[in-house]
């Protein structure tokens, strides 16, 4: 087994891809076991969680990738007014659950708490499965930002 204390710093894309699927929990922790698609096992003793399609390890031949499992999520579209978006991002953050945003569309946990929320202030949504990458937010055309370390409660 190897053990994986941080992402790879300068991977060569040009080797193939062999991933390692985990689901969301066990991505978002420091210290988990995982079995990449060819049978490598590794442990990962991490100083901060890995993200999505992170090369965590990498040989002459092949570099190991990271493949978050997708889950059940429901989406909420972003044709709504400003306004009406930011109380959906308060209300869902008011019940202590997670939210995603990307550039056309919130993502939240696909959980009968978020389902019941929605239909209670009337805003539509539609489930459907993705990598939930809670706290990643897309403004515009820039690339995702985490909330950063000024976010605290």
């Amino acid at each position: 087994m190897q053990i994986v204390t941080v992402a790879v710093s300068s991977p060569d894309s040009t080797l193939p891809e062999c991933a390692l699927s985990a689901a969301r929990h066990d991505v978002m922790k420091r210290r988990w076991r995982g079995t990449a698609a060819d049978g490598a096992e590794f442990g990962f003793d991490l100083e901060k969680p890995l993200r999505h399609g992170a090369v965590f390890w990498q040989t002459d031949t092949v570099r190991y990738v990271l493949r978050q499992q997708p889950e059940p999520v429901v989406e909420i579209a972003l044709d709504l007014p400003a306004s009406a978006i930011a109380g959906v991002g308060w209300a869902i953050g008011n019940l202590h659950l997670e939210l995603a945003a990307e550039p056309t569309r919130l993502l939240a946990p696909d959980e009968p708490a978020v389902r019941q929320l929605l239909d209670r202030i009337g805003i539509a949504c539609r489930p459907t499965t993705a990598i939930f990458q809670p706290g990643r937010f897309a403004r515009a055309q820039q690339a995702p930002h985490e909330l950063g370390p000024s976010h605290r409660h």
